[in-house]
């Protein structure tokens, strides 16, 4: 098993945005209804991964250098993480959190926010964030939570 977490390119904005399609539909269609996986889906075109490139720092997992799973920091909040329906279950989320985890840890981040579907809370809840608030945007339920992250000591 060959996998890699790197910095994505706009290469990878085609691959990133059939990944969360796929996601969407095939996991996170078990808690929503089809018309919010439409809206959701029409925020993660190739294009609008492009632009959100410029926005955020994202985050792929490769395995034998095809991404298979992406996730993104924008400032002190996690966002789109999503991993291949015939990827997820073997920790590629967790690596991919724990790269979050370590950029927001140097830029000095006391505090990780994720807004997760109701599909992922488990997988958050598990990593040690905390449910904050219920968020509604029309039928789409998304949960906010949050992490306190251990605090670098300083040496002198």
């Amino acid at each position: 098993m060959n996998n890699q977490i790197r910095l994505a390119t706009p290469d990878d904005a085609a691959a990133i945005s059939q990944i969360i399609i796929q996601s969407l539909r095939q996991s996170n269609a078990r808690d929503y209804p089809p018309d919010v996986i439409t809206q959701v889906e029409k925020s993660f075109s190739p294009e609008a991964i492009l632009a959100l490139l410029n926005q955020r720092q994202v985050f792929v997992a490769t395995h034998d250098k095809r991404v298979v799973a992406t996730a993104s920091l924008d400032q002190d909040v996690v966002r789109s993480v999503f991993v291949d329906p015939d990827h997820q279950g073997r920790g590629l989320g967790r690596q991919l959190m724990a790269t979050l985890q370590s950029v927001a840890q140097a830029a000095n981040i006391e505090v990780l926010r994720v807004p997760s579907s109701i599909t992922a809370e488990t997988f958050y809840f598990k990593l040690g964030y905390r449910k904050i608030r219920d968020e509604f945007h029309g039928a789409e339920r998304t949960i906010i939570m949050e992490r306190r992250l251990p605090t670098s000591v300083q040496r002198g």
